[in-house]
Formats: C-alpha cells, sequence, structure tokens
C-alpha cells in the first residue's frame, strides 16, 4: 500500500490507485501503511486484479494497548474480518480474493470503544494484478 499512486497524482489509471477523497490519513514508515482506528483507505483497481495480501497489527506505538479488527471489501462486500488483534496478539496473516472486484476498501475498526492509541499496519500489502 504505501507504493500506491493518489488518485489525481498525474500517475495514469492503469494501476491500482488510492482515492484520497474517500480515505482517511495514513502515514507511511519503514514499509508499513501505518493508520489511525478507524480508518477506511478505499482504493481503485483500475485493472483485473486477483487477490490482497497482507500482514496485519497493532503498530508498536500504541505500547501495548488499543484493540481493533481488520475488515477487507471489494466492492461494497465483505471478503476478509479478523478476530479482535490486541497487544498481546500477535499480527495476522489478511488474504482476500478480488476476482471480479473494481474497488478495495481496507477498514481498521475500534474493538474497545477507546481508540486513543489504536494505530495500525497494513505490513507487507501487497495487491496481485494481472
Amino acid at each position: 500500500m504505501e507504493r500506491l499512486a493518489y488518485a489525481g497524482s498525474g500517475s495514469g489509471a492503469d494501476a491500482p490507485t488510492v482515492r484520497p477523497s474517500e480515505s482517511g490519513w495514513m502515514w507511511q514508515r519503514d514499509g508499513l501503511a501505518i493508520v489511525h482506528a478507524p480508518s477506511s483507505v478505499l482504493i481503485d483497481l483500475n485493472r483485473a486484479c486477483t487477490s490482497f495480501d497482507a500482514v496485519a497489527g497493532l503498530d508498536r506505538l500504541s505500547m501495548g494497548l488499543g484493540a481493533v479488527r481488520f475488515l477487507v471489501y471489494g466492492d461494497q462486500s465483505l471478503l476478509y474480518a479478523s478476530r479482535v488483534a490486541d497487544g498481546g496478539s500477535g499480527a495476522v496473516p489478511v488474504h482476500a480474493d478480488l476476482t471480479g472486484h473494481r474497488t478495495l476498501r481496507l477498514v481498521v475498526a475500534r474493538a474497545d470503544g477507546e481508540g486513543m492509541v489504536d494505530m495500525a499496519d497494513w505490513a507487507a500489502s501487497r495487491i496481485n494484478c494481472r
């Protein structure tokens, strides 16, 4: 995700692009796409893509606090929902089949109602396209 172009940046529309007008804040560090829950990032696939893969978990900036769930949508359909990830759980592998979908939405939802330190990572994220 950290290498994706943003729609309207003049990058063309033949590769996946983040739609900033419909996406929340995303910070990039050391190959990680870091978001603060609640978060939603919308990506136009712009081509035939087959899958999304990542390793998702709480960022070390959360200091072991907080709890989130990771959700992946293709168009408007839920493709993946993680268990609750908190400071005591490790990162979770994420895989979603994108066949036939035009958009990908990555959501991080608060699972504990607090959210002050719910910093989450979509690490090693990859959109596989033809």
